[in-house]
């Protein structure tokens, strides 16, 4: 695989096109490229039947620069690398960064390969590709590109160590909406292959994407925790999170979307019963309240007056 490395320190997992391959999608963008001169110099042939020889010649050699020139440039600026040839390949230019290229690149590439592919008959491409470690031609040195292979079998992805027994669930509350996916992947590679890296480095490592999570969240890390442990119980959180809302349809804890609710049905309610109508009983007359006579004198109450 190719050692090409970002500017966040991500290896690129690339890996070059080698000489055959190359080779054969060249052959490929050849052919249709010289079928598509013929006809081009046919209809310009039949086109300018009434011009001198010096005339036709010109129109020749215009048409053969632009079909063989011209159309491999405006092909690969249009389809961001992938002519037919490469694509029957599955093969594809980039940038040395990895990135898609653009039309400085295929121009440089477009005129670099008139030189080194149709006037040397290629021979000069395969000396500069079987020298290069990564199969570059010298199109691809001057132009900064790379010819690498896109259909390539897929890797085992390893997964991240659980954390330890005694983190597992301790950072449900954290807000983990702020990290950004590309330091979810940089923490991923770095725990499925801290065991390959010096205890150093690794240690170095593990604590500048500890802090960068803790930046994010804004939340400290707990004391005593080593930044591997603290990230395994982060990633292990994250992970359980999207488990919940993929198989419960809900939000988790944390991650600033309102949970969803599942409506359970009740019970059927039975149908409420009327009573039986009673017969209405006659209202009977209230009778007025007779007030209560006054007494005859002071109604004694127990306690002395003063002298």
């Amino acid at each position: 695989m190719s050692g090409l490395v970002t500017g966040d320190a991500v290896v690129l997992g690339l890996r070059p096109a080698r000489l055959p391959s190359r080779a054969l999608a060249a052959l490929l963008d050849l052919a249709v490229y010289f079928t598509a001169y013929v006809l081009v110099f046919f209809v310009l042939l039949l086109a300018t039947a009434g011009l001198d020889e010096a005339a036709q010649a010109a129109v020749a050699v215009a048409s053969l620069l632009l079909v063989l020139v011209g159309v491999p440039i405006a092909v690969e600026t249009l389809s961001h690398g992938r002519s037919l040839g490469k694509l029957a390949c599955g093969l594809r230019v980039v940038r040395e960064d990895g990135g898609p290229i653009r039309f400085r690149h295929a121009l440089v590439r477009g005129a670099m390969g008139a030189v080194e592919l149709l006037l040397t008959f290629g021979a000069v491409a395969c000396v500069a590709s079987l020298v290069s470690e990564r199969g570059r031609r010298v199109g691809d040195v001057f132009a900064g590109t790379l010819v690498v292979r896109e259909r390539v079998p897929g890797a085992r992805v390893m997964p991240v160590p659980p954390p330890p027994p005694w983190l597992a669930g301790r950072f449900s509350g954290l807000d983990l909406s702020a990290v950004p996916d590309g330091l979810w992947l940089a923490i991923r590679q770095y725990l499925t292959r801290m065991g390959q890296l010096d205890p150093q480095t690794g240690a170095a490592m593990g604590a500048r994407l500890a802090d960068e999570v803790v930046a994010r969240t804004g939340a400290p890390a707990p004391a005593g925790v080593p930044a591997a442990a603290f990230l395994m119980a982060v990633v292990h959180e994250r992970q359980s999170r999207d488990a919940a809302r993929a198989f419960a349809g809900g939000a988790a804890p944390g991650s600033g979307a309102v949970p969803t609710v599942p409506m359970v049905p009740s019970a059927p309610v039975p149908p409420v019963v009327a009573p039986a109508a009673q017969p209405v009983q006659p209202v009977q007359p209230v009778r007025p309240v007779q007030p209560p006579a006054p007494e005859a004198g002071p109604r004694a109450t127990g306690f002395a007056p003063p002298a």
